[in-house]
């Protein structure tokens, strides 16, 4: 499999949620060892169609994949939720229950309200034909506030269930509509890193259908969170086995252009796990936590709101004194 990127978009600065976007390839059989198979844009970044020779050392081609072996993938992290903030002050706050499936902040519903705006105004609110979300308060809510209908309204038809209804997590927020939207659905094998960390579990999905009654969570078996285990953190390894896991899943849809709500160590890990058949500095470039570089036409700038957005499975590398705690 092959991975290039052609477009990206997030509201936020380098401290806040971040997105990008990947149209993968499935190559075939036959495949050449002189290819650039990728080009990648982070949030604030360029959309590179190419490479100079210099840039890449001479040792990486062009390579061509016809659209039917192609999906386009728009990688979305979480807004700026409540853990993020207390986790900057305390990295020990990832301990608390009081963090549990953490929801947004104000100053992540400003980053979802922002973003929206953005994918409206560049046309790519309707090219997604497919919205995935992580089953977690904050990724649906990030979710269905980019990529949802309006808001739901007294005397909408009754027989159309909102994506989100009101106040969800003590937003102040009103309902969503689920109408001129793509469909959502819930996908478990997109989560953050299992274990430990309450803000990393989920409530019960028989809660969540309740609180989110537009969204699809069929393919989620069980309705209680038996993944997350209080004691055991699960292993950087495992996070990528189970986001190549996941990206195999998606060429089972029929979709071409989808969206995928996600966090930040969930495609960090899985990230890594490709562009080892690129020249070393596009490898490099997708194996770090996503950030802006340059600016294009289909990239949200993201220079505002500023704010804390710390993710946590990365909060110990600013925090080395407090490296005990995972």
């Amino acid at each position: 499999m092959t991975i290039s990127s052609s477009l990206s978009a997030l509201p936020i600065s380098v401290a806040s949620s971040r997105s990008s976007s990947l149209a993968i390839g499935r190559p075939s059989t036959q495949r050449s060892h002189r290819r650039r198979p990728f080009t990648i844009a982070t949030p604030f970044a360029h959309s590179a169609a190419s490479d100079s020779p210099s840039d890449m050392d001479g040792c990486a081609a062009s390579s061509l994949y016809p659209l039917h072996r192609s999906k386009t993938l728009h990688l979305v992290r979480h807004a700026q939720g409540i853990h993020n903030v207390e986790g900057d002050k305390d990295f020990k706050a990832y301990l608390s229950p009081e963090l549990f499936d953490a929801h947004l902040t104000p100053l992540g519903w400003n980053q979802v309200d922002n973003l929206r705006k953005h994918v409206n105004a560049c046309g790519l609110a309707k090219k997604i034909e497919l919205v995935i979300t992580s089953p977690l308060l904050r990724t649906m809510q990030t979710a269905v506030g980019v990529f949802g209908g309006e808001s739901y309204l007294d005397g909408m038809d009754v027989h159309v269930p909102p994506l989100m209804i009101e106040n969800v997590g003590n937003s102040n927020r009103s309902a969503i509509s689920s109408l001129n939207c793509p469909p959502f659905i819930a996908v478990e094998t997109c989560r953050e890193h299992l274990g430990v960390h309450p803000c990393d579990k989920r409530r019960n999905i028989s809660e969540y259908k309740l609180l989110f009654p537009g969204l699809d969570f069929s393919l989620i078996e069980n309705d209680e969170d038996i993944l997350w285990e209080a004691d055991i953190r699960e292993a950087n390894e495992a996070v990528a086995a189970r986001g190549v896991k996941f990206i195999n899943w998606l060429w089972t849809r029929q979709e071409k252009e989808i969206a995928i709500v996600t966090h930040s160590g969930f495609l960090y890990h899985t990230l890594q796990m490709f562009g080892n058949d690129c020249h070393p500095s596009i490898k490099n470039e997708i194996s770090k936590h996503m950030q802006g570089m340059d600016t294009s036409v289909s990239n949200y700038p993201g220079k505002n709101p500023q704010g804390l957005d710390l993710p946590s499975d990365v909060a110990h590398e600013k925090h080395p004194e407090k490296k005990g705690v995972c």
